[in-house]
C-alpha cells in the first residue's frame, strides 16, 4: 500500500479554513460560558489521629477500634442525611435551598465534599476534609463544622465506649457480688442444718468411735467383774458368816474407813482436777453414799437400842456396806454403758450421713469457688474500665485533633 502525502498534504490545506472556524467558534463559546458560570470556592482542613500519651503498656485501653475503622465511623456518621441538611440550611450553602428538594440537598452536598484518608505502616493517619461552595466564607463555615463533628463524634466515640465498659462491669461485679452472698449463706445454712455430720470432722468421729467401743468393752469386763465380785462376797458370808478374816476391823465400821478414805481420796483429786472432773465427781457421789450408810448405821443402832435389840452385828454391817459399794458401781458402770452405747448410735448415723453430705457441700464450694473466680476477673477489669475511662476522659488517649484548620479561601477554585 502505497501513502500519497502530497494528495493528503493538498487536501489538509484545503480544508484548513474550515476547521479554523470550527475552532474558533468552540473555543469562543468555551470562554463565554466559562466567564458566565458562577465561581467556586473550595476549602480544606487536615486531621491528625494522635497516639495515646499514656500507652497501652501502662493502662489498658477498653477500647479495641483502630484509627482507620474509627475514622469510617466518622465519616459514615458525619455524611449523614441529617447533617448534611442541616449543615446546608443553617450556612446557606445553596442560593435556591429553600426551594431545593431535600433529597438534592444531600446528593449536592455529598458531591461538593471531599474526605481523603492516607494511612500506612509506621505512618501518621490524615483525614483532609474540603468542601467547594459558592463562597470562600461558606466554604471555610462547612469544613470547620465538619471538623468540630468529628472532633465531638471521636470524643463520644471513645468515652461513650469506655463508659458503657466501665457500667457494664460494675454491673457484672455487683452481680456476682450478691452470687457470693447467696452461695456464702447456703453454705453457711447447710452446715448450720448438719453440724453433727459435716466432713470436716469425719476423722474426728471415727476416733470418737473407736474409744466408745473401746469403753463399752472395758465397761463390760468391769461389770462382769463386779458381778463376779458379789456373788463371791455373797457366798463367802453365807459359808463362813463375815466378808473378811481381819477382826480388827469390827473395832470401827467399814464405811466408816472408807468414808475416811474416800474424804483423803476427794481432797488429794481436788488439788489436781477441777470439780467437774469425772473422777472427783464420782468420788463425790461415794462419800454421800457412805455418809448416808453410816448415818443409817448410826440410826438403827440407836433403834435397836431403844427397842432392845443390840446394835447391828458388824460382819453383816460390812456385807451390806460391800454389797452396797457394788450395786452403785454396777448403776455406775450400766449408766455408763447406756450412755456410750446412745453416743455410739449417733456417731454412726453422722459417719453415715456426712459422706452424702461431702458430696452436696463439695459442689456447693465448687460453684462458690467459681463465681468467686469469675468476681477476681470482673473486679480486675473494672479496674481496667476505670483506669480506661479516665484515660479518654482526661484526653490522655488515642485523639483526633486539628494541624491544619480551614481558612477563607483568596482565590476561586473555578470554573
Amino acid at each position: 500500500m502505497n501513502l500519497d502525502l502530497a494528495f493528503y498534504w493538498k487536501l489538509f490545506w484545503r480544508r484548513l479554513p474550515v476547521m479554523a472556524v470550527f475552532v474558533l467558534v468552540c473555543s469562543t463559546l468555551g470562554v463565554i460560558t466559562a466567564l458566565k458560570l458562577p465561581e467556586t470556592w473550595s476549602t480544606s482542613a487536615r486531621l491528625l489521629v494522635e497516639a495515646p500519651q499514656i500507652s497501652d503498656e501502662l493502662v489498658q485501653s477498653t477500647i479495641e477500634t483502630d484509627a482507620v475503622e474509627q475514622l469510617d465511623i466518622i465519616q459514615n456518621k458525619l455524611l449523614t442525611r441529617a447533617n448534611l441538611i442541616d449543615i446546608a440550611n443553617r450556612f446557606d450553602v445553596f442560593e435556591n435551598i429553600r426551594s431545593m428538594e431535600p433529597d438534592t440537598v444531600v446528593e449536592e452536598m455529598r458531591n461538593a465534599t471531599w474526605i481523603r484518608r492516607t494511612a500506612g505502616r509506621n505512618e501518621a493517619t490524615l483525614m483532609t476534609i474540603s468542601f467547594t461552595a459558592r463562597s470562600g466564607r461558606i466554604a471555610s463555615n462547612v469544613v470547620n463544622e465538619y471538623v468540630t463533628l468529628v472532633l465531638e463524634e471521636n470524643a463520644e466515640l471513645r468515652i461513650g465506649a469506655s463508659e458503657n465498659t466501665l457500667e457494664f462491669f460494675e454491673q457484672e461485679v455487683e452481680r456476682l457480688g450478691e452470687e457470693l452472698d447467696t452461695h456464702s449463706t447456703r453454705i453457711a445454712l447447710f452446715k448450720s442444718e448438719n453440724i453433727e455430720a459435716l466432713p470436716e470432722d469425719q476423722d474426728y468421729r471415727l476416733g470418737r468411735q473407736a474409744l466408745l467401743q473401746e469403753r463399752l468393752s472395758r465397761n463390760e469386763r468391769d461389770r462382769n467383774a463386779a458381778l463376779s465380785q458379789r456373788k463371791e462376797i455373797v457366798r463367802l458370808f453365807q459359808r463362813t458368816g463375815t466378808v473378811t478374816s481381819n477382826r480388827a476391823a469390827a473395832r470401827q465400821s467399814p464405811e466408816q474407813e472408807q468414808l475416811l478414805i474416800a474424804q483423803a481420796e476427794l481432797d488429794q483429786a481436788l488439788s489436781v482436777y477441777s470439780e467437774r472432773h469425772p473422777r472427783v465427781i464420782r468420788l463425790t457421789a461415794r462419800i454421800d453414799r457412805l455418809t448416808a450408810i453410816v448415818e443409817a448405821q448410826t440410826e438403827a443402832r440407836q433403834d435397836a437400842m431403844e427397842n432392845g435389840e443390840g446394835p447391828l452385828s458388824p460382819e453383816r454391817a460390812i456385807l451390806e456396806s460391800t454389797l452396797a459399794e457394788i450395786d452403785t458401781r454396777l448403776n455406775f458402770l450400766q449408766a455408763d454403758a447406756a450412755a456410750a452405747s446412745e453416743e455410739l448410735e449417733e456417731l454412726k448415723t453422722a459417719i453415715s450421713r456426712s459422706s452424702a453430705n461431702g458430696i452436696e457441700l463439695a459442689a456447693l464450694e465448687r460453684d462458690y469457688q467459681n463465681i468467686q473466680a469469675r468476681y477476681n476477673a470482673a473486679v480486675n477489669n473494672l479496674n481496667t474500665a476505670q483506669m480506661s475511662d479516665r484515660r479518654e476522659k482526661t484526653a490522655r488517649g488515642q485523639r483526633i485533633t486539628v494541624i491544619e484548620n480551614a481558612n477563607v479561601p483568596r482565590v476561586p477554585a473555578g470554573p
